[in-house]
């Protein structure tokens, strides 16, 4: 039987770390950096559950800027 398994992927030079997507995973999939900025000076969002995503989306809905692409894959 097939699982589908997600991958996030953030615009780190674009996100200007809302927290939005953070709130929205449902898995908590991402955080927002602590120790390191983007080039205009935010704490972007990254993935730190890679494993645990399932590539419902939701973080990509709720981000006002845009920045998150998930993708869906078929894994045996």
């Amino acid at each position: 039987m097939a699982k589908i398994k997600g991958a996030t992927v953030v615009d780190v030079e674009r996100c200007k770390g809302c927290g939005l997507c953070v709130v929205a995973c449902p898995l908590d999939v991402l955080a927002l950096t602590t120790k390191e900025v983007n080039r205009m000076g935010y704490n972007f969002a990254q993935e730190v559950l890679s494993e645990t995503c399932t590539g419902c989306a939701s973080c990509a809905t709720v981000c006002p800027d845009a920045c998150i692409t998930v993708y869906r894959l078929k894994t045996e």
